[in-house]
């Protein structure tokens, strides 16, 4: 008489072979992973040849196999596996995978962009005012804040910090995050323009707090200002944030420098 291989004492024909019990481990495979060369910046040197093989499994994400290898997906444009898009919760099943960056100028949450920066970007926070832009900066926010900060306000947060990137919040369409490659200051802030193509005004808001400054009458501001300051200069504006007096001093020199290659960066794009 035939035996039934599917009672309480056997073994269905369709469960995987292993100890009794135990949960039987995904099957894992190699995925081509290839970067465009401007991605390929955040891979450790010794991965930066195409492809870059990694091992995977069914239970392994697209996004968590782009992060893991050091590239945040705020920097990710289309993700193509086998050929067709995928977004970054697909599962890793795949032969070859193709990462390429995001468009420039990139899209943003509001236009004209709004920015958060963290605490080791205060010359550029500066530099990217001077211009005109909505740039929220504070010499002491923490990680949290900053990407509640970023969210609670629809403003791209721009960091050097690979791991503050790597959070889901910033990474969701319409991103809320940006890698600034740049270390000096005046090349961080043409590499912001370049990427996000935003609308110049210079000398419109405070260095210091970021708020709109407004045209004010020297007589107004006189008790705010230097001697010297009250008898050279005639032109001058006030911040309607912190209230305080803004003129083209000895430093003006330096800082219309900065609007020029602002303006000229913007015009060739």
């Amino acid at each position: 008489m035939e035996r039934h291989d599917g009672g309480s004492n056997g073994r269905s024909s369709m469960a995987p072979d292993g100890p009794p019990g135990r949960p039987v481990a995904a099957p894992v495979d190699t995925l081509d992973v290839v970067f465009d060369p401007e991605l390929r910046l955040h891979l450790p040197r010794t991965r930066r040849a195409d492809p870059v093989q990694v091992r995977t499994a069914a239970t392994v994400t697209i996004g968590h196999v782009v992060q893991s290898l050091g590239v945040p997906l705020t920097e990710v444009g289309v993700l193509e596996l086998d050929g067709v898009g995928v977004d970054p919760g697909t599962r890793a099943v795949g032969r070859r995978l193709v990462v390429t960056p995001v468009p420039h100028p990139q899209p943003v949450p509001t236009w004209p962009p709004r920015f958060v920066l963290d605490v080791h970007l205060g010359a550029l926070a500066r530099r990217l005012r001077l211009v005109g832009l909505d740039v929220a900066y504070e010499r002491d926010a923490d990680d949290d804040s900053l990407a509640a900060q970023a969210l609670a306000g629809d403003r791209v947060l721009l960091t050097r910090d690979r791991e503050l990137l790597r959070r889901r919040v910033l990474s969701v369409p319409p991103r809320h995050g940006a890698f600034v490659h740049a270390t000096a200051a005046d090349e961080q802030m043409l590499e912001v323009l370049r990427r996000f193509a935003p609308p110049l005004a210079p000398w419109t808001r405070c260095l210091r707090c970021g708020a709109r400054l407004e045209p004010a009458a020297k007589a107004e501001l006189a008790h705010l200002l230097p001697a010297g300051t009250r008898r050279t200069y005639e032109e001058f504006a006030r911040c309607t944030g912190c209230g305080r007096p803004f003129w083209r001093g000895a430093h003006g020199a330096g800082l219309e420098a900065v609007v020029r290659r602002a303006e000229e960066a913007v015009r060739h794009m």
